[in-house]
């Protein structure tokens, strides 16, 4: 007589886990309201709590205790609670603040509530549910646009501190962030190397939001703001150095190579082309990239690359790439014009 199969219920439960969509959902909210920003000074009451972040004081208790059981924050006593060190990074002062990383946007949800359009056909669900693409839908909602910049702000803080030490940034005197946004990024390297000089190249309604966070950086002086796009502008010319920041996997093949020639054009033969973004490894370990090439695909149609496929679209734009430099995040690739 056969008896039943093993079943591995550890690994029924870990999957069940891992598709849960409740605790993301759940921290996401709870950024929104601010939550951590109101246990700096220790701990506080889920009324407390209620009062300060305008919510419903049961039903924030019912999100806080579930997040306490995956150590995000902690319930030290009935009704009481207080930040643990995986919540720390919530609180808008931390040094990187997660807070606005994680924003409740509705259009994102309702692409990924269309994920399997993407899988089924390669095209972005995005497009799918809203009838244009994710740039021209964030150009005509500034309240979207805005959660979105504040999320790609707390990813450059990230960013920063990775890639700062890594490079040497300081060997350049003028570099050119193209889809530079609102200067998140270009700031923070103009306020560590002062004698560096900046442009911001990206589309008008996403540069008139540059001068403020360049005027909290204090770099005002040394930083230009351009307005256009690459398709149908000139990038500006003859810097020592170019900056794509998680700007050419946001784009299909054939987008990304009109991307690199406009770049490769306004170079000087001996200047440099820095691209930072997640790159593609093979095998079955985990890579953030794997990651960031769905969130791409769901959104906006374009992917995250191998570095074998990035150097195939280099090589028709008359590129080619000279050397990796790793970071704790993404890695740069340095690259220059062919002879």
């Amino acid at each position: 007589m056969t008896g039943r199969p093993r079943v591995d219920i550890e690994s029924v439960f870990r999957l069940t886990e891992l598709a849960d969509y409740i605790i993301p959902f759940t921290i996401r909210a709870v950024c929104d309201l601010g939550v951590a920003d109101h246990l700096t000074e220790g701990p506080r009451t889920v009324e407390d709590l209620a009062a300060a972040t305008g919510s419903h004081a049961p039903s924030l208790h019912r999100a806080l205790r579930a997040l306490a059981s995956k150590g995000i924050f902690t319930e030290t006593a009935p009704g009481l609670f207080d930040l643990t060190p995986r919540a720390q990074p919530l609180r808008s002062d931390h040094p990187v603040s997660l807070r606005d990383a994680y924003p409740l946007l509705i259009p994102d949800v309702e692409a990924w509530a269309r994920f399997d359009h993407s899988i089924r056909t390669g095209e972005a669900a995005f497009d799918q549910v809203y009838g244009e693409d994710y740039w021209s839908y964030m150009a005509a909602n500034p309240e979207d646009s805005a959660a979105f910049d504040a999320s790609q702000q707390a990813a450059t803080r990230l960013e920063l501190r990775t890639s700062l030490p890594a490079y040497d940034w300081k060997a350049f005197k003028t570099l050119v962030d193209v889809g530079g946004g609102n200067g998140a990024f270009l700031g923070g390297i103009l306020a560590r190397f002062p004698s560096l000089h900046g442009t911001i190249f990206d589309l008008p309604h996403v540069v008139t939001g540059a001068p403020k966070r360049l005027a909290e950086y204090g770099v005002t002086e040394r930083c230009a703001c351009v307005g256009g796009s690459f398709l149908t502008d000139p990038v500006p010319a003859g810097a020592d150095a170019y900056l794509l920041k998680r700007i050419l996997y946001g784009w299909d093949d054939e987008r990304a190579v009109v991307l690199l020639r406009a770049v490769a054009t306004a170079m000087r033969p001996d200047s440099r082309l820095l691209i930072l973004e997640p790159v593609v490894r093979p095998g079955n370990h985990f890579d953030v990239g794997k990651l960031y090439d769905l969130l791409l695909l769901c959104m906006v149609g374009g992917g995250a690359r191998t570095e074998e496929h990035i150097c195939e679209l280099l090589e028709r734009a008359g590129l080619r790439l000279e050397r990796t430099v790793p970071t704790m995040m993404f890695p740069i690739l340095e690259v220059v014009r062919c002879a």
